[in-house]
């Protein structure tokens, strides 16, 4: 593997660390699904920014799309992708290339896909034949925004970029996308994955307000594919080679410690260019399914993964699990990792969440940051509903443990721990 590709990797990383700072989990509606507990060895696999009705680079496919080649690919295996689409980026002009290597290689201002001047190439608008050959053959379709602008601002990597600032354009891109794929093939979105992974829109909503608002689960990845970090070696040849090594070589050394790695992981790859403007994915997909194959994993849609189970932590063995699968369907239970946490004690906060009927408890809350500009307090509006009703008292902080369950809605509990408060509840 390419000592630049590793480098670049482990910057990467160390970068998101220092800027962004570990994000404070509570419970919410929407949920960013990485992965789900099961010890059966299935995965799922995301592409990202198509489709793309451009060959492969190198092209050694007869001219093939990219995206013709990975669903040819995935075919042979009895494989089946997640692609998270954009719709058309014709309309994010005027720009200029940015340099071949860095984030902005498409474009400094807004991304183009496939690249810059061929927008007419990528895209649902633009390639009814591919989204047709991606449904008919089983695969999921997810929402990665109508335009891939960025909600909010991104100063470190993409200071020069435009983005939409407010949660009312950001509703509109993603509702044009999502009429897209329903009025023209009668498809259902259910999971968004936003732009560059930009949350905090910047008038006090975020992009989990966004999903409770369109209905989507925010889809994530625990695994990086790899395939779109560039290698900076001169030789194209050398540089595709060091590509499809750091694709592979991680996958083949976590499997080696640990066969059971990647049961219930979802993996990160681009249905497009890398910042080097190869596809190395065209390449690498393939050795990754052969290795995947010779442990006996099965790749399948992140809908079917999420059958398996919809939490992180909890799996169809916990005596608690059906229960817990049709609560997670009617009320707030999991956190916005998708964890259940359930050896953590009951605060306020989450109780409200889990009493309070959502539509009212949203509503409540997105009321109070249109009045105040201000992003408020993840179960303000839910708690507000149940100090009304009288459900919890008036006094109670969000994380203060709770300390008496309201009568009439459960039954006796051992304790006030998660478990033991869900187990306990009367469900209507």
């Amino acid at each position: 593997m390419s000592l630049i590709v590793k480098i670049g990797k482990k910057g990467k990383q160390i970068v998101k660390k220092i800027i962004a700072p570990a994000e404070k989990h509570s419970i919410s509606y929407t949920r960013r699904i990485e992965r789900v507990k099961t010890s059966r060895r299935i995965c799922a696999m995301t592409f990202d920014d198509g489709p793309m009705d451009i060959p492969s680079t190198p092209d050694r496919f007869d001219g093939k799309s990219l995206t013709d080649v990975l669903l040819d690919t995935l075919a042979e295996f009895g494989a089946k992708g997640t692609f998270d689409v954009v719709g058309d980026t014709s309309e994010n002009y005027p720009d200029n290339a940015g340099k071949v290597g860095s984030a902005a290689w498409g474009g400094v201002r807004y991304d183009h896909y496939p690249d810059i001047g061929k927008d007419d190439k990528g895209g649902v608008v633009h390639n009814d034949r591919l989204i047709r050959r991606m449904l008919n053959e089983g695969h999921q379709i997810t929402s990665h925004g109508y335009r891939h602008i960025i909600f909010g601002k991104k100063p470190i990597v993409y200071g020069d970029r435009v983005y939409l600032g407010s949660v009312d354009k950001v509703l509109e891109d993603l509702n044009k996308l999502d009429a897209l794929l329903k009025n023209s093939y009668g498809y259902d979105l259910a999971m968004h994955r936003p732009p560059h992974y930009v949350d905090k829109i910047g008038d006090g909503f975020s992009s989990y307000d966004v999903c409770d608002m369109m209905g989507y689960q925010y889809l994530g990845a625990s695994f990086d594919g790899a395939g779109w970090l560039p290698s900076t070696l001169t030789d194209p040849e050398e540089a595709l080679r060091a590509e499809v090594e750091a694709m592979v070589e991680p996958m083949r050394r976590a499997l080696e410690k640990d066969p059971d790695f990647f049961c219930g992981q979802i993996i990160f790859h681009k249905d497009g260019y890398n910042m080097g403007k190869r596809t190395p994915v065209a390449f690498g997909l393939r050795e990754q399914l052969e290795l995947l194959k010779s442990y006996d994993y099965q790749v399948v849609t992140v809908s079917e993964l999420l059958e398996e189970s919809p939490f992180a932590d909890v799996g169809s063995d916990d005596p608690l699990f059906e229960k817990l699968v049709r609560l997670e369907r009617e009320r707030a239970i999991v956190y916005s990792d998708n964890n259940l946490r359930l050896d953590d004690v009951m605060s306020w906060g989450e109780l409200a969440m889990l009493l309070a009927p959502k539509d009212e408890a949203l509503k409540l809350r997105w009321d109070k940051i249109k009045e105040t500009g201000k992003r408020q307090e993840p179960y303000w509006g839910a708690m507000d509903w149940c100090v009304r009703h009288e459900l919890i008292p008036a006094g109670a902080r969000p994380n203060e443990m709770v300390t008496k369950l309201p009568e009439g809605l459960f039954k006796p509990a051992t304790d006030m721990g998660r478990r033991s408060v869900y187990e306990a509840y009367i469900m209507p």
